[in-house]
């Protein structure tokens, strides 16, 4: 036959109530060392009997820090949850002081805008002017310095470009050197076209020229002699000897140059 319900209520009989109380109690403390080591919880029991005896149990060396640590967290939250009077009054007096200053900002910040200036007075008037004219002060020196850190900037860039011009103007420069053929090798008697150089300077003095005495001896012989030899600069140079010689030969001090015999002209690219 099963336990019946045992129903929650004082024991009138008082060695009952002391058996019962006697055995709860050991229960009660059974439990508490029992949560203490399978939780690792810090557990702490206090049991007043109905004489006044006491019953105790700490799982820790020492039961007075855990009942500070009780009081320490009941004390901080009791405060947390519900703040006193005085600080409720700072708190509202706080709240007070940004409200107006909130206001007093706004009220600003339309002066400056140029409202509301019907009731402000000559003084007040001339404060909000001069704090307009340090701001503009203040913003016109920004921008100064805004565009003279831009203009260094493009100056900068600027010398960069040039920089870089430069080193692509002396590459083409090289390209051009190395793709055109080298000169070829001039007399000094020739133009730069390949042309003889004739003086185009004043007239020599009469003593600069002599009469030439007609000696047969002196006569200048002329070889006809085949030309397939020799390479074009030669040709060229021998045809330049035998004009230069044959002008000095028929030259006269009150005459013109006369060509001399055996078809002594110049050739056809001196003409």
């Amino acid at each position: 036959m099963g336990r019946g319900k045992v129903v929650l209520q004082r024991i009138e009989n008082k060695i009952s109530r002391q058996v019962t109380f006697a055995k709860r109690r050991n229960g009660l403390l059974k439990k508490a060392y029992e949560l203490s080591i399978l939780c690792d919880a810090e557990v702490a029991l206090v049991l007043f009997s109905h004489a006044g005896r006491l019953y105790q149990f700490s799982s820790s060396s020492n039961l007075l820090k855990t009942l500070e640590r009780y009081q320490r967290y009941i004390y901080a939250s009791a405060d947390a949850a519900v703040p006193s009077s005085d600080e409720m009054q700072h708190n509202y007096q706080e709240y007070l002081k940004l409200k107006t200053r909130v206001e007093v900002l706004q009220h600003s910040q339309r002066n400056l805008l140029g409202e509301d200036l019907a009731p402000l007075s000559t003084s007040e008037l001339d404060q909000l002017e001069s704090q307009v004219d340090k701001t503009l002060k203040q913003i016109r020196s920004r921008k100064t310095q805004v565009l003279l850190d831009e203009l260094c900037d493009l100056k900068r860039k600027e010398q960069m470009l040039q920089d870089a011009n430069r080193v692509l103007k002396r590459k083409l420069d090289e390209v051009e050197a190395e793709a055109d053929p080298p000169p070829q090798a001039q007399l000094p008697w020739l133009g730069s076209s390949g042309d003889a150089m004739l003086s185009d300077g004043p007239p020599q003095p009469e003593h600069f020229f002599q009469a030439l005495e007609s000696n047969p001896s002196l006569q200048p012989t002329y070889f006809h002699r085949p030309c397939s030899n020799f390479l074009p600069e030669q040709v060229r140079l021998f045809s330049i000897l035998r004009f230069c010689l044959c002008r000095f030969h028929t030259m006269d001090m009150n005459q013109q140059p006369v060509p001399a015999p055996g078809g002594c002209y110049p050739p056809a690219w001196m003409a």
